[in-house]
């Protein structure tokens, strides 16, 4: 197999026996690295009949689609990116209408149909909305990959159900399928697959094996001449070459630079002053330095000595840097820009001038509760930014938080951070899901299930909980909880204390949001954080002492007064006799 992902594609496209062209389509073939972070993009829009500006519905969905898919964020996922472009493009062209002279009619307006097929790695991504098909050739059979959006009233008489541009909100189909050598794609429009059948397009396929040019302009004058009175488009992909198991960037990354030596107080590395070590573990080495051009502390971090022969841990390391460079948020660790080429395996990142999260509770055992919400609402700002471009972090505890001289908290080491654009790829290295520490770790990874942003919410009730206690929710039950049984056993042991004045309602957001089913936790990280500083009224209500804990004179009055007008009631009834 070769290394890099390669297809052959065909495309014609004619305006029949109509006067102009309001089909569009495109292909767009990057080159390295956004052939395998972004993969390839095929794209193919018609216009509505009824319409005399749907051509420009059909130019503007094909083009802005395969060029702002290529500016989405690539820690995106396929879906997420394609989504959003597409999700951007139905609102531009609802909003032509709109502002248009076809603002009551949509019939007449900018309005397309719209299938997208996005290939990365060995897997094919399908966008749909409309009547364009989507077919894969498969054992000489042609099938269907997408629904067509049609809403038939009569045997000859049908409308569009969905498509760009007709409402303010998109319905979109998307399917993701594997891909394998060889496999052909046909996407098509309906002025295509109407007249020319199933058997012909087989055949013209197989026939043309070396030439798909040639057989996409037989499919479309075979149209043609069966009478077809619409636009003509046609597309055909073939997969020629796909990437190997070996083939990923952060891989080969792993063999081009030497470890770095043993590093010294004093000692001159890579245009570095080595000033002290400030931490070392069986995954890292991190050293305090200044470069030598700026004059400005940073942090080095070199890649454990112990572990230097594990390629996932390799590849996890390299992985910080890659991740750090794409989070641009206040409290999130930021790499530094290296002007110089390194000549080693190191990671350079700002110089934190403070303590961690652990320091700083061991200094304040039982702190307020105003500082602790404080902290815990930066620490979720800077989840926030992880999830935005679908990152979890995975390993959020409290030495891998850091607060600096003025406050501002930090999240750092992303060693365990899982990005969907890269799990998307073909991966050379088999790794756990969990990575982790076990105290802070969501119990469904210990049930071999992957995480969500539910999963880094839960590590920070933990962190939440232990700041205003010193101890965990569970204890140590939950690591040792490997089944869905032993985890609905879990009790939750509350935080509050007797001689502790924290409010009843904040206990309960903590118990909520370290639930031992992530369905039952908060779904975002904001809700967490509101009910932290303001009463959730779900809460009171549920905790709520009674009346006769509140107030007991009240209550005794109330039952004297119901007494006394029962007594009198009964007098009134039965008066009394002289």
């Amino acid at each position: 197999m070769s290394s890099q992902l390669k297809i052959s594609v065909a495309q014609v496209s004619d305006k029949g026996r109509k006067k102009s062209n309001q089909d569009f389509h495109g292909v767009s073939i990057p080159d390295e690295p956004l052939l395998t972070s972004k993969g390839i993009a095929i794209a193919l829009a018609d216009g509505i009949s009824s319409s005399d500006v749907s051509q420009i519905a059909s130019k503007a969905a094909v083009t802005g689609f395969l060029a702002d898919y290529y500016c989405t964020s690539d820690a995106w996922s396929v879906k997420t990116s394609a989504q959003r472009v597409l999700f951007a493009t139905n609102s531009w062209l609802h909003a032509q209408t709109r502002q248009s002279q076809y603002r009551y009619d949509k019939d007449r307006g900018y309005v397309c149909t719209f299938s997208a097929m996005v290939i990365k790695s060995t897997t094919a991504h399908i966008f749909h909305a409309g009547d364009t098909r989507i077919y894969r050739l498969h054992d000489n059979t042609l099938e269907q990959l997408t629904e067509d959006h049609r809403l038939w009233i009569a045997q000859d008489k049908s409308y569009l159900s969905r498509a760009l541009g007709i409402n303010t909100h998109l319905e979109l189909d998307y399917q993701s399928l594997p891909v394998a050598l060889g496999d052909i794609f046909v996407c098509a429009t309906d002025g295509i697959y109407e007249y020319a059948n199933a058997h012909f397009i087989v055949n013209a396929v197989n026939q043309h094996g070396d030439n798909l040019d040639q057989a996409a302009q037989d499919i479309l004058d075979e149209a043609y001449a069966q009478g077809s009175t619409d636009n003509l488009t046609i597309q055909i992909v073939r997969i020629d070459d796909l990437p190997g198991r070996d083939a990923n960037e952060i891989y080969q990354q792993l063999i081009s630079l030497p470890y770095p030596p043993a590093l010294d107080a004093r000692m001159t590395f890579d245009g570095y002053k080595i000033i002290r070590q400030l931490h070392a573990s069986s995954r890292s080495h991190v050293y305090l330095a200044v470069d030598e051009t700026t004059n400005s502390e940073v942090i080095i971090k070199t890649p454990s000595i112990d572990l230097r022969d594990d390629p996932a841990y390799l590849e996890r390391f390299l992985m910080e840097e890659w991740i750090a460079r794409r989070i641009n948020c206040a409290h999130v660790l930021k790499p530094c820009i290296q002007t110089r080429k390194p000549n080693y395996l190191y990671i350079v990142t700002e110089f934190i001038d403070g303590q961690t999260l652990t320091q700083w509770m061991i200094d304040n055992p039982r702190p307020n509760i105003e500082p602790v919400r404080d902290i815990v609402e930066q620490i979720a700002r800077g989840l926030r930014a992880f999830h935005r471009l679908e990152m979890l972090h995975q390993d959020l505890r409290p030495d891998n938080i850091m607060i600096d001289s003025t406050g501002t908290v930090k999240i750092i080491d992303f060693g365990s951070t899982k990005v969907a654009g890269i799990v998307e790829n073909t991966r050379p290295i088999e790794q756990s899901n969990l990575l982790g520490t076990a105290q802070y770790t969501a119990p469904e990874y210990f049930l071999g299930e992957g995480g969500s942003t539910r999963s880094d919410l839960f590590s920070l009730g933990v962190i939440t909980y232990q700041m205003l206690s010193g101890k965990l929710p569970y204890g140590t039950q939950v690591a040792k909880a490997r089944t869905k049984a032993a985890q609905r056993n879990l009790k939750y042991i509350s935080v509050l204390e007797d001689d502790r004045e924290i409010p009843a309602w904040i206990d309960d957001s903590i118990k909520k949001a370290v639930h031992p089913n992530p369905y039952k936790r908060y779904q975002e990280l904001s809700e967490f954080i509101y009910d932290l500083r303001y009463p959730n009224k779900e809460f009171l209500n549920k905790t709520r002492p009674p009346l006769l804990e509140r107030n007991p004179v009240l209550v005794w009055k109330s039952i004297s007064l119901m007494l006394t007008l029962i007594v009198i009631l009964l007098l009134s009834r039965h008066p009394i006799l002289e």
